[in-house]
């Protein structure tokens, strides 16, 4: 037994140390680690750059899609964006080729919104949020937890949604550039049992 725990052990420090995003039932894995994309793919032309920790973009648009897809669970980030920045974290979703609202949920970031009914801390077309926090200028935080049909969203350590719906049961994250300029970094994912 002590052997197959060893080397358990060494098999993810190897994963991890080959930038492969581990994610053991209950445990935090790093999905984005601030000095590369490994796991991530590129869709569309946002203008991706790595500095300081975390990936910037200010033009074009698109996003760094997953490569794994997840069902149920706990995400972690951080963000940063400037007061006209459009953007989204976007979990479950049923097409990684061509992410959007309708096709996944949009945990979104855009306090400046045209319609303020799904700004920042809202989930587009499912749940406004409550209360409305602003973002922009400073690193925010991000909790999202989906558990079975349940969507819970924290930001800032502040419950903005708690709701639920069953259209979308699984499938890889995306971080979206749509407008401003948009940064993430410390990204981080438990899985629920």
């Amino acid at each position: 037994m002590r052997c197959s725990l060893t080397t358990g052990a060494a098999f993810l420090l190897a994963l991890v140390t080959l930038g492969t995003p581990v994610s053991v039932q209950g445990q935090w894995a790093t999905l984005f680690d601030g000095a590369s994309l490994d796991g991530w793919e590129v869709l569309g032309n946002a203008n991706w750059e790595l500095g300081d920790g975390a990936v910037f973009a200010d033009s074009g648009s698109g996003f760094l899609v997953s490569e794994e897809s997840y069902d149920d669970f706990e995400l972690s980030l951080e963000f940063w964006v400037d007061e006209p920045a459009n953007s989204g974290i976007f979990i479950r979703c049923a097409d990684a080729q061509s992410v959007n609202d309708r096709n996944s949920y949009e945990v979104n970031i855009y306090d400046t919104r045209a319609d303020q009914t799904y700004r920042t801390g809202g989930i587009v077309h499912l749940a406004e949020p409550g209360p409305w926090l602003n973002t922009g200028g400073k690193w925010n935080t991000y909790q999202i937890r989906a558990e079975g049909s349940r969507l819970v969203v924290t930001l800032n350590g502040v419950q903005t949604v708690d709701t639920r719906d069953d259209q979308f049961r699984s499938g890889p994250l995306a971080l979206q550039y749509g407008a401003g300029r948009v940064g993430f970094r410390n990204v981080r994912i438990r899985e629920i049992d």
